[in-house]
């Protein structure tokens, strides 16, 4: 069989989408990296109430800062049958669209452990230079590697690609942590980037196996959950090797689940493929957002709601959530066309990673040249406001960088 026929057997259900673009989920996107700007930057703020931040991971409770994580994954998980349906129609053969995947998941996964390791766990008196001078050369690196070049000789755009994957090898090479500074850059944990890279695979390769199927995906879903479950319901120090490996796991499952139902909400909207009213496929959106919410309320009692250990009823009620958002946003923008606001969020959407490294990159810059804010910047509403105005800063950056034809694509 060939490779053509294949992707045919395994995406036969994407072709059924939409091929008009869905304003409402850049838009979905925009919001969502505005407000994780703003969190970021509330994070150093004191004198705030708690619900102004992260929820404690035994707390059993759950803040809007807890959703925007999750609200990342849905919107991965939304953006992926359209994705597939699009590399389809452009004449990608199975195997280029499967190394596509891998190639975006590794990317993923790279920045995510050369930030991880940015944040802790190294020691400056053993390296050649600061962190901060690290991260800044870190970030250019970046830049350099996954910058949508324009340039009519491609071998420009090649050597400056090479020129930004040496420096990312030797920043590898150069790095020292650990108590004696002799460990090397090392996934202490993925990151944030890295936790959406894996699930992004899971997710990417469970929608084609189930060929665009909502019940099986809905099924899927369901044992990403049930596999949290039965890990995390018996005590692993106590049980086999073999065991304790089979459920090591259950966080990439729970991150799975998200992007699952991100994919599912676009295919209850937007799949073609069934002749349904607007209504009709309105109600079932609202019927699934439901659905979630039971199961939310049915586990926690078991497992708790909380961001760090990834619990069950905090990824289900965090995609009830994104649902109901995204049906809102969905009305205003898409159908009923009110849509000259969003305008301010759309170069952010469309160049997401790059906005998400920005802060990043302007923190190292400081600390490089040793300038600090003032203080009071970061204390109660006096913080709060600049949090805000400093997101709004950062997402405006968009729009110049843009124009200087910056934009990172995996």
């Amino acid at each position: 069989m060939s490779s053509e026929r294949i992707m045919l057997v395994f995406l036969c259900m994407a072709i059924n989408l939409t091929t008009t673009r869905i304003a409402s989920i850049d838009t979905f996107r925009g919001i969502t990296i505005l407000v994780m700007i703003f969190v970021n930057e509330l994070a150093g703020v004191s004198g705030l109430p708690a619900w102004m931040k992260h929820m404690p991971a035994d707390a059993d409770a759950m803040t809007f800062v807890d959703v925007v994580f999750p609200a990342f994954l849905f919107i991965v998980g939304m953006s992926v049958p359209f994705a597939l349906a699009n590399r389809l129609a452009k004449g990608d053969t199975f195997l280029k669209r499967q190394k596509h995947i891998l190639i975006r998941t590794l990317g993923l996964l790279v920045l995510g452990v050369f930030m991880v390791n940015a944040e802790g766990g190294y020691r400056e008196d053993y390296m050649p230079l600061s962190i901060a001078a690290w991260s800044l050369l870190f970030y250019v690196s970046v830049i350099l590697v996954w910058n949508v070049y324009t340039f009519k000789r491609k071998e420009i755009s090649m050597a400056l690609r090479v020129i930004g994957v040496m420096g990312l090898i030797v920043l590898a090479l150069i790095y020292r942590g650990g108590a004696h500074g002799d460990q090397h850059l090392s996934p202490q944990w993925w990151g944030i980037l890295g936790l959406i890279g894996w699930a992004y695979l899971i997710a990417c390769l469970l929608y084609q196996l189930s060929r665009g199927n909502q019940l099986a995906l809905f099924m899927m879903t369901a044992f990403c959950i049930a596999y949290y479950c039965a890990g995390n319901s018996i005590s692993m120090t106590d049980q086999p090797n073999r065991l304790q490996l089979l459920f090591s796991q259950t966080g990439h499952a729970a991150h799975t689940a998200i992007v699952l139902c991100g994919i599912l909400l676009s295919l209850l909207l937007f799949d073609n493929g069934k002749e349904q009213t607007q209504k009709q496929r309105y109600i079932k959106a609202l019927g699934f957002a439901l659905v979630l919410v039971i199961a939310a309320w049915w586990l926690r009692p078991y497992y708790g709601i909380s961001k760090i250990h990834s619990t069950p009823s905090w990824c289900l009620y965090c995609s009830a959530i994104c649902t109901i958002i995204f049906l809102l946003l969905y009305a205003a923008v898409d159908l009923k066309k009110y849509s000259t606001w969003t305008n301010f969020f759309r170069p952010a959407a469309m160049n997401a990673l790059l906005i998400y490294c920005i802060p990043f990159f302007i923190y190292a810059m400081l600390q490089v040249f040793h300038i600090q804010f003032p203080s009071f910047l970061y204390e109660g509403i006096t913080g709060v406001i600049w949090s805000a105005i400093y997101s709004v800063l950062i997402l405006s950056m968009a729009i110049l960088l843009n124009r200087m034809k910056i934009k990172l694509q995996l």
